[in-house]
C-alpha cells in the first residue's frame, strides 16, 4: 500500500505538473519533449534497464501474450459493434468502428506502462514489460493497428510512412543495442549515469502525458468510449490474465504482464486517427478517459494478482 500510494503521488503530480505546464507554455513544447523522448530519452532508458534486466525463464512468451490481448480486444470491439447493431438497428459510421476497434486493442505499456511495472515490481522484470511493449505493442499499433485503420478509415495512402516509422524507430535500435551491451562490462560511472538519464526520461513521459491531456478538449463520444474502454482495461487482462499460469507464467513476471495488459489506450490511436481520418474525438476521449480510470483499476489489478 506505501508503494502504492507512493505511485499515486508521483504519477498524479508529474501529469498534473504537465497539464499546467501544456496550459501555460506555447503549444510546440509538447512535440519537443515528444521528440526528445522518442530519439534520445526513451532509447537511453531502454538500454539502460536492459543492461540491468533479467532475462531469465520464458520472457520471449511476453509478446505473444501481447499479440494475443491485441487479437482479443479487437474480437471483443467487433462483437460489441454487433451487438449494439443488432439492439439499436443503427449501425457506427466506419470511422467511428475503427476508432472503437484500436481503442480496444492497442495500450499505453511504454509510457505510461514501464515506470508503473517499474514502481510496482522492479527493474528485475522490467524486461518483461520491455518484450511486451518494444516486440508486442508496436507491432501491433502498427501492424494490425495500420491495416485496420485504411479498412475503417478514407486514407490508404499511408502504409510506407508507417511501415518506415517502425523501421527507423529508435526503441527497437536501441532494445537491440542494450541486447548486444550486455555482453560487454560497463565502468560502473558510465552505468550510474545512464540510469539517472533513463529515470529522467521516464519523469519527463509522465510530464509529457499531462501535456497532451491538457490539449484533448472532447469528451462528447464518452458514451461509446466506455465499451472499448471496459474490453481494453477490464475484460482482456481479466480473460488472459487468468489463464497465465496454463503458460508457467507466475509471481511477479505475472505482475507485470497484467499491468501492460490493463494500460488505458495508447497515444498510438489517436496517431492512427489522424492518419487515417478516423473518429479523432472519440480517439481523443478514450485517451483522456482511460488515464483517469487506470487510478481507479490499478490496484484491483495489483490484488487480484
Amino acid at each position: 500500500m506505501t508503494n502504492l500510494f507512493e505511485l499515486y503521488v508521483k504519477l498524479v503530480g508529474l501529469v498534473l505538473l504537465g497539464f499546467i505546464l501544456g496550459r501555460k507554455l506555447p503549444s510546440t513544447v509538447p512535440s519537443v519533449v515528444g521528440h526528445f523522448l522518442f530519439y534520445l530519452g526513451v532509447p537511453i532508458s531502454i538500454v539502460s534497464f536492459l543492461y540491468q534486466a533479467d532475462l531469465s525463464g520464458q520472457i520471449w512468451i511476453a509478446p505473444a501474450i501481447a499479440y494475443l490481448a491485441i487479437l482479443l480486444g479487437a474480437l471483443l470491439a467487433w462483437l460489441a459493434i454487433k451487438g449494439q447493431t443488432y439492439v439499436t438497428n443503427t449501425m457506427p459510421q466506419q470511422p467511428t468502428q475503427g476508432s472503437l476497434l484500436l481503442a480496444a486493442m492497442v495500450g499505453n505499456t511504454g509510457y505510461l506502462g514501464f515506470p508503473i511495472t517499474l514502481a510496482m515490481v522492479g527493474q528485475q522484470y522490467f524486461a518483461w514489460a520491455l518484450f511486451y511493449d518494444l516486440l508486442g505493442t508496436v507491432f501491433g499499433a502498427y501492424g494490425l493497428g495500420v491495416a485496420l485503420a485504411a479498412r475503417f478509415g478514407n486514407n490508404i495512402n499511408n502504409h510506407q510512412h508507417i511501415t518506415k516509422a517502425i523501421l527507423i524507430n529508435p526503441a527497437l535500435w536501441s532494445f537491440a543495442f542494450g541486447l548486444l551491451l550486455r555482453q560487454v562490462k560497463i565502468p560502473h560511472l558510465v552505468a550510474f549515469y545512464m540510469d539517472k538519464l533513463a529515470w529522467i526520461a521516464l519523469t519527463l513521459s509522465l510530464v509529457l502525458i499531462g501535456m497532451r491531456l491538457s490539449q484533448l478538449k472532447s469528451w462528447r463520444s464518452l458514451p461509446q468510449v466506455g465499451i472499448s474502454l471496459a474490453i481494453k482495461m477490464i475484460l482482456v487482462p481479466l480473460i488472459l490474465g487468468s489463464t497465465l499460469g496454463w503458460f508457467g507464467i507466475t509471481g511477479s513476471a505475472a505482475k507485470v504482464i497484467v499491468l501492460q495488459m490493463a494500460m488505458p489506450p495508447a497515444f498510438a490511436t489517436l496517431v492512427l486517427a489522424e492518419t487515417f481520418n478516423l473518429d479523432r474525438d472519440l480517439a481523443v476521449t478514450a485517451l483522456a478517459a482511460g488515464a483517469f480510470i487506470l487510478l481507479i483499476t490499478l490496484p484491483f489489478w495489483l490484488w487480484l494478482f
